[in-house]
């Protein structure tokens, strides 16, 4: 087998290669993932489709596949004889969650021939800081397959890596949205030591009994009443849509871990279904800060992450999960709004029991749960927020509003109109 240098290149004389990223184990090695870019001529993808990882494991031809990872090594197998004439190059990437390629001991690629003639080439890559790399590409040079050895590090992740070949991961955060306008008949409160004018000619009418109390306002909480929802005191509260819960318990201190599962199950006789979960973090004017999903898995140094992807939806609990260290996100992290999504497209008319929990990890006990009593023909669903309501403070509010979308970004309009509402 022949080892090569970063920079090198190699003819591939093979119809097809098996292409393994490999290293070694250890207690900070952060979970690694192959990845590949099916590019043409322009160096860009034609779609979303030509992007081939853990989630979207088969490009339309069928000439490139995430063959799947076994213990230290993750797969990418590519048929060169079947890519299709438009396409000059396949990039093989890798991302790095929970560190950086920096941590990882004994990376390397291993370029095998895929019929099973054995090892071609071999690249040791080094690295540093990065946590998505381009290892290396196989590219078309005058009819003939190469390889060539890259070990070109992205510190914005995998995001970063794939928006700079033309995949849609990574917009821009969009201007807050207004919010909605009062209803119908609203009228507002007056304010504080409002007393209104004397009516002409100088009549000043007789000072109420003792004891009157004046009836409220329209949309004025009346003498006595407690604004806000239920809090924990009772236990488990289990949430319908539209339904809140101040995350609050007398005499107990304030939440500082918890984590959000989201669960569900394939209607009978539909297979696996691949669902995908999410949060979208906004300040106080419903801008985004961030998002977390499959493609970026933590912010803020892990005080906002995601736990890792369910391809089938099968087994019980959750399916996937979102850790929130709310002593550590920043202040201006207003509210958190989850979403679930699919990527290939399956419907909630095909998916049955889902629910999202909130678990206070540090008791393991279970806080809240809503479970979604309805389903639509649609391909994601905004599910539930969290938003704070003082500096430790916080509520859960259960939404459980549907919408199309393949990626959390589509669900970025709805999710910042619940994020505006008060």
């Amino acid at each position: 087998m022949t080892t090569i240098a970063k920079g090198a290149n190699l003819p591939v004389p093979a119809d097809g290669v098996r292409v393994e990223l490999s290293w070694t184990a250890g207690p900070r090695v952060p979970d690694i993932d192959a990845s590949a870019l099916v590019l043409r001529a322009d160096g860009r993808v034609q779609s979303d489709d030509d992007f081939v990882f853990y989630n979207q494991q088969r490009h339309p031809s069928g000439a490139v596949r995430h063959a799947g990872k076994s213990g230290t090594t993750d797969v990418i197998e590519v048929d060169l004889a079947a890519l299709p004439a438009q396409v000059e190059r396949v990039v093989l990437a890798a991302s790095a969650d929970g560190g950086t390629f920096g941590a990882v001991p004994d990376l390397r690629l291993t370029v095998r021939n895929l019929a099973g003639g054995g090892s071609l080439l071999e690249f040791p890559i080094t690295a540093t800081e990065e946590t998505a790399m381009v290892s290396g590409e196989l590219y078309r040079r005058a009819g003939q397959w190469k390889f060539r050895a890259i070990g070109q590090g992205y510190a914005r992740g995998l995001a970063g890596l794939a928006t700079d070949f033309g995949i849609s991961v990574a917009d821009e955060p969009s201007a807050a949205v207004a919010p909605p306008p009062p209803p119908a008949g609203f009228v507002p409160p007056p304010p504080p030591g409002f007393a209104p004018p004397p009516p002409p000619g100088g009549f000043v009418p007789p000072p109420p009994p003792p004891g009157f109390v004046p009836p409220p306002f329209p949309g004025q909480l009346p003498t006595g009443a407690q604004p806000g929802p239920a809090n924990l005191d009772a236990g488990r509260v289990n949430l319908v849509k539209g339904g809140r819960v101040s995350l609050v318990k007398s005499g107990a201190p304030a939440l500082v871990q918890v984590m959000m599962g989201l669960g569900w199950d394939p209607a009978r006789r539909r297979g696996n279904i691949d669902l995908d979960a999410s949060v979208i973090a906004f300040d106080q004017t419903g801008a985004r800060l961030a998002m977390v999903w499959f493609v970026n898995r933590g912010e803020w140094n892990g005080a906002l992450r995601h736990g890792g992807d369910n391809l089938t939806g099968q087994g019980e609990g959750d399916d996937e999960q979102i850790y929130v260290d709310l002593d550590r996100l920043p202040q201006e992290v207003a509210s958190l709004v989850f979403t679930i999504t699919s990527y290939r497209r399956h419907k909630f008319t095909d998916v049955r029991n889902a629910f999202c929990r909130l678990v206070d990890t540090a008791t393991g006990q279970e806080l809240v749960r809503y479970n979604l009593s309805e389903a639509e023909p649609a391909t994601g669903v905004v599910m539930a927020m969290l938003r704070r309501t003082s500096g430790r403070s916080w509520e859960m509010r259960a939404i459980g509003e549907f919408h199309d979308g393949r990626t959390v970004q589509d669900l970025l309009a709805p999710a910042t109109k619940h994020a505006n509402e008060p």
